[in-house]
């Protein structure tokens, strides 16, 4: 982007391990989970109604693909949930940060990580510095996976300032410690995907 109007001021990143739930693990990994968010500049924040938030849409593949290869290495190993969402700086209105995670941030999240054909769970606000946000997370490739059902709490210490935009990408490597409330397995899932 020669002149973005998504400037990036700071990314802050967070890595979640944990290895047991209720004195118990399931023999498989630690479940791990990762954000990584673009705090930006909000071209639409302090003008009132702007109907047209193409600038932001527009934008929103790159941050995407920067987030997603980010997170995917903070990960360490192959992505099998994802969520997305953010957080308006008091300036702004949540249409404008919405604007930044629709299907065009959506495609390139997806593409960055390796793919996935699930909806992309999604959750969005109004709030200022140090505001928390539970993004969900479901299973990259069929949202029927009970088992990866989850989410992870965020929280930027210095931000969204009021003009500005918290894009946040969040993928884990499993689904939840010990989940036996049934439902499709992602072996089912991938049954599935092939026939």
């Amino acid at each position: 982007m020669s002149n973005p109007s998504l400037k990036i001021r700071k990314v802050w990143s967070q890595v979640e391990e944990i290895r047991t739930v209720a004195g118990s693990a399931d023999g498989d990994s630690p479940l791990r989970k990762v954000a990584v968010c673009a705090i930006v500049s909000n071209p639409c924040a302090g003008l009132g109604y702007v109907e047209d938030l193409s600038p932001i849409i527009d934008e929103s593949s790159e941050i995407a693909t920067y987030l997603g290869v980010e997170a995917a290495r903070l990960l360490g190993e192959p992505v099998e949930s994802y969520g997305k969402g953010g957080i308006a700086g008091y300036a702004g209105e949540q249409e404008h940060i919405n604007a930044a995670l629709t299907s065009v941030f959506g495609d390139a999240f997806r593409n960055a990580i390796g793919g996935g054909a699930a909806w992309i769970t999604s959750v969005t606000k109004v709030g200022g510095p140090g505001s928390a946000i539970d993004v969900p997370l479901a299973y990259k490739d069929d949202v029927w996976v009970r088992s990866h059902y989850d989410a992870l709490t965020i929280t930027i210490p210095d931000g969204p300032l009021p003009d500005e935009l918290a894009i946040i990408a969040v993928v884990a490597n499993r689904g939840r410690i010990n989940a036996r409330v049934g439902g499709m397995s992602v072996a089912e899932a991938r049954e599935k995907a092939v026939l």
